[in-house]
């Protein structure tokens, strides 16, 4: 193994937690074990995982991508998401994944805020881009057949340059170096951009945090690359010498054929997901299966059912983009509503809203920080004001409240930020709002989430209308539906005179939120209006 730069004991070497270097190393240590297994039965070995990362790599270093550049990427998964992941940091530069949903100005807001050059789309989506101001992208390449814009497009499979090898790095990377970009909802302001260091990424799921999963694990992926159940599980299996099975596409009734044929052994859950698989017919053949835990999140009741009818470990923890796995549960917990408890290498408290800590038993806002360097996010790409309000008094302030039991156990009671989270997405009220006081009518809105029938929340928004205009939900919904992600455009509308304030003129959402779905709210569901993720041509 190399020898690390630094004396610190905190900080691993850069063959276990540099994505250069791993690829190097299991290469180098086990070239014919198998990292991923696909759909079609396609399987890479580490020794073939190398080369086409290598190939793609050179093709973007041929292409302008130096050591330190930001590299976009828009896609859900697939080969080309890994081998784009892992070629841009394979140049030490720096991977920017976009959400597939994002379309007008939060894809505007992204693309600028991201610095990227160079944007590895989708070709499904690429005429979106004709749409929005493209800030400094120079150059597209796509994934599939795409429609001709303004900008220069080539296929992705032109990158792999025959005989082309990468230049060399600049300098060694080095494991705190920034290795991704994540964009995350914001609730005062647009969609801030997380940054993330290798180290960050290895603690969120390393050895220390996630122990109960091992080297010989094969982990499905069925989450997007934008994602930190996506990106973080690819990552975590590269980090073990493991293996990942990649799902293009959940389904309940192809779920338990896939794990038998790839033999996968660990699952990471949305809630609903569980639901879904719970609500299938039982079989004779519920526990004939490879898979031996899962992580749940959230924890809902119906967790431990997984666990009886299918036989698998469940986990839970608490965890968001910015910080790293700091509350993990024990198997198949059975106090309802906990996250778990506190992990080594973290310190947690609890705080009102002068940071002082709250009595076991009350609630308070969860600060969190660690006792590596580097272990959770280095702040928000060019955003000061976010960063320093978010690490204020050296704890980073992840704006979810929780309480703590005698036993050191928490459990999440709600947001303190109007962050609405739903089917895995999360949402920025801020965002759902912009996009529909933009509609003529609409002279005010408050967006904000209400309790679905399958768990999390669903997106409601109040809004009151221009004077002497009239709002149609059909209409507003169908404005929305063109300029939102799919998932963010609300499932619930109602109108109102006025919106209630403060004296102050602040839109009072939690007496909205306790209000919930009232009678004289709009259900798009109920009018038959659905909307579901483009399922983009493979």
């Amino acid at each position: 193994m190399s020898t690390p730069t630094c004396t610190d004991p905190r900080v691993p070497a850069r063959d276990a937690c540099v994505v250069r270097d791993l690829i190097e190393r299991w290469a180098r240590e086990q070239p014919d074990a198998v990292y991923a297994v696909f759909e079609n039965g396609e399987q890479w070995t580490y020794a073939s995982l190398k080369e086409r990362v290598e190939a793609v790599a050179a093709g973007l270093a041929a292409r302008g991508v130096a050591q330190g550049d930001h590299v976009a990427v828009w896609l859900f998964g697939g080969r080309e998401g890994i081998l784009s992941f892992f070629a841009i940091n394979y140049l030490g530069a720096v991977f920017v994944p976009f959400n597939t949903a994002y379309k007008g100005k939060l894809l505007a807001h992204v693309l600028d805020n991201s610095d990227a050059r160079l944007l590895i789309a989708h070709g499904d989506l690429v005429a979106r881009l004709d749409d929005v101001d493209t800030a400094a992208i120079e150059r597209v390449v796509h994934v599939g057949p795409a429609a001709a814009i303004r900008l220069p497009l080539e296929p992705f499979e032109a990158l792999p340059a025959g005989g082309a090898s990468c230049p060399p790095l600049q300098r060694p990377i080095e494991p705190w170096d920034t290795q991704s970009i994540i964009y995350t909802s914001g609730t005062t302001g647009p969609s801030k951009g997380v940054l993330s260091s290798y180290l960050h990424i290895y603690t969120n799921a390393g050895p220390e945090t996630w122990h109960f999963v091992h080297g010989d694990d094969r982990f499905l992926i069925n989450m997007p690359l934008f994602h930190i159940g996506g990106m973080g599980i690819i990552f975590v299996m590269l980090a073990r010498g493991g293996s990942i099975a990649v799902m293009e596409n959940f389904s309940t009734d192809g779920f338990w054929p896939f794990v038998r044929e790839t033999k996968t052994s660990c699952a990471f859950l949305l809630g609903v997901m569980a639901t879904f698989l719970l609500k299938a017919p039982p079989s004779p053949d519920d526990r004939d299966h490879s898979l031996r835990l899962a992580f749940m999140v959230p924890f809902t009741e119906t967790a431990l059912d997984m666990h009886e009818r299918f036989g698998i470990d469940v986990y839970t923890i608490f965890n968001m983009t910015e910080i790293s796995s700091p509350i993990v549960s024990e198997p198949n917990p059975t106090r309802r509503g906990t996250c778990g408890k506190k992990r080594d290498g973290v310190e947690v408290r609890l705080v009102d809203e002068h940071d002082c800590e709250v009595p076991v038993g009350e609630i308070g806002e969860m600060l969190v920080r660690t006792d590596r360097p580097w272990g959770m996010n280095h702040g928000y790409y060019k955003n000061p004001e976010a960063t320093a309000e978010a690490w204020r008094n050296g704890w980073f302030h992840t704006g979810d409240c929780f309480r703590r039991d005698d036993e050191g156990f928490y459990y999440f009671v709600d947001r303190r930020k109007d962050a609405i989270r739903r089917r895995g997405e999360n949402i920025s009220s801020f965002e759902v709002e912009a996009e529909v006081v933009a509609y003529p009518a609409v002279r005010e809105a408050a967006a904000y989430g209400v309790p679905s029938e399958v768990g999390e929340d669903d997106v409601m928004v109040a809004v009151a209308p221009v004077e002497g205009q009239t709002i149609d939900p059909a209409e507003l919904l169908a404005f929305l539906a063109d300029n939102m992600a799919y998932f963010m455009v609300p499932r619930y509308i109602r109108i109102l005179p006025e919106l209630p304030k403060t004296p102050s003129a602040k839109v009072q959402k939690h007496l909205l939120r306790g209000e919930g779905v009232t009678d004289d709210s709009w259900d798009r569901e109920a009018h038959g209006f659905t909307l579901k993720r483009e399922q983009l041509k493979a």
